[in-house]
């Protein structure tokens, strides 16, 4: 039984928009302000060389979906570019390591939003909304929410989709707009601009702030997993990943310059874009915002897990990974992958109980030592280290395109890639060779349940 194309072309631009705007663009402005000494410029730059790199990158893969189309984009690439090898590589690698381990952090951070705005309600309520017992509760609800959204009612999580991205857009587009007049009126946003930074521990703060927007400005490569359920995807994806980029890149800038008009740059370093809305909206509206916020965080999380639960189905199918029927087979009721998704749920909360152990505990080295590493970033920037070879193969064997799309579309996707491994190298110094290590086991495991086949 195969998937029924069931998505449209505003389903696919929501879910890019939906999927890449969420908890990043809050979460990351205080880490990216942290990392740049509070220099607005210097953030703003980190900002839109990131959103460029995640532009041209969707260009790329867009030219990739109007020649290449089965059941998940980016592994349906690396075959028809590289070879089933590279493909079952790239597939295991987004089944168990990518992203599972992006919807884990999401489902954390739609807890920590939803506290966040409960606590502004009832300050009163004692709640720790970063590593307490609630938030652990909270977070491993919403996971198992997102779960039931995307197996029990797939064309509800379609639904929700492009309701929470109208949602999620509003508390970024107020911001943006009357953040900057409140900014400009009172001298504030002239003020943070003119500051001197302040010295920080980074060796290079613009590639430290880069790879930070990064996880801000993932996701949409998951877009390409339902493109066996999208009507007329050769023409509906390209669109869909270009227009969802464009707007983030816009929405992404525009928020963080109106956020810079709400208070001075120490304090948002030291609590967050939240100070922002309750000083520019005042306390009771912006603890409804901050509820817009919770909203926008379940959004991505719907977003991921609906790429999540496809992992070992985009793999069974091709005859690959374990247990190949098991995972290939599509409920009749729900229309949907249901073993591949139970074991995406389980794979996600696996990295979960990891992501707390590394980041969140009081003593993440007495848990796992120099592997407490940051999941939200570094797997991230393993994908585009693995675009690589899909690009340049891609150029080899694409001899019937013009000149722009064959080679200066994807050189330029390959150098905004190099750049943001060179960046991840400074940012995260030795602890990119203990992911490493991490990421070579998982991936001898994968290659046992590989069966070889006839290119």
């Amino acid at each position: 039984m195969e998937l029924n194309r069931k998505f449209g072309l505003v389903t696919a631009v929501c879910m890019v928009v939906g999927t890449v705007i969420g908890s990043g663009v809050f979460f990351k402005a205080q880490t990216i302000l942290v990392l740049t000494g509070g220099d607005l410029p210097l953030g703003i730059l980190a900002w839109a060389l990131g959103g460029s790199i995640m532009l041209i990158c969707s260009l790329a893969f867009a030219v990739l979906a109007t020649r290449y189309e089965k059941v998940n984009g980016l592994v349906d690439y690396a075959e028809a570019t590289v070879g089933k090898g590279y493909a079952y590589f790239i597939g295991w690698f987004s089944a168990v390591i990518y992203t599972p381990t992006l919807t884990s952090v999401l489902a954390w951070l739609s807890a920590r939003y939803t506290l966040v705005f409960l606590t502004s309600l009832n300050p009163a309520l004692a709640a720790d909304p970063v590593a307490g017992p609630e938030c652990m509760v909270l977070t491993l609800f919403y996971l198992c929410l997102a779960y039931a959204v995307n197996t029990l009612g797939p064309r509800l999580a379609g639904k929700l989709q492009v309701s929470t991205t109208v949602v999620k857009l509003i508390p970024l587009c107020l911001m943006a707009v009357v953040g900057t007049i409140y900014g400009l009126t009172h001298g504030i946003t002239q003020t943070n601009f003119a500051a001197a930074p302040v010295p920080t521990a980074s060796g290079n703060p613009l590639f430290a702030a880069l790879v930070s927007t990064a996880f801000a400005y993932e996701g949409w490569i998951i877009t390409t997993s339902i493109n066996a359920e999208l009507r007329d995807a050769r023409r509906n994806l390209p669109r869909a990943l270009i227009l969802g980029a464009l707007i983030v890149v816009g929405v992404y800038v525009a928020y963080y310059v109106g956020v810079a008009g709400g208070v001075p740059t120490q304090m948002l370093m030291e609590q967050g874009a939240s100070v922002a809305f309750t000083t520019v909206f005042g306390s009771v509206f912006g603890s409804i915002l901050n509820l817009f916020v919770a909203v926008s965080c379940l959004g991505t999380t719907n977003g991921l897990m609906l790429g999540c639960i496809r992992g070992f189905y985009a793999l069974a199918v091709r005859g690959q990974g374990p247990r190949p029927k098991t995972f290939a087979s599509v409920d009749r009721v729900t229309n949907l992958p249901a073993n591949s998704a139970a074991a995406g749920l389980a794979v996600t909360a696996a990295w979960f109980v990891f992501f707390y152990l590394a980041q969140l505990s009081s003593s993440p080295d007495a848990w796992l030592g120099p592997l407490a590493y940051d999941s939200s970033e570094l797997p991230i920037i393993t994908l585009y280290a693995l675009y690589l070879p899909i690009l340049v193969m891609f150029m080899v064997r694409a001899r019937q395109l013009d000149p722009v799309r064959r080679f200066v579309i994807p050189v330029l996707a390959c150098g905004g890639s190099c750049f943001m491994i060179v960046a991840c190298i400074y940012a995260h110094g030795v602890s990119n060779l203990w992911y490493l290590l991490m990421f070579a086991v998982i991936m001898a495991v994968g290659m046992l349940f590989y069966r070889r086949q006839k290119d």
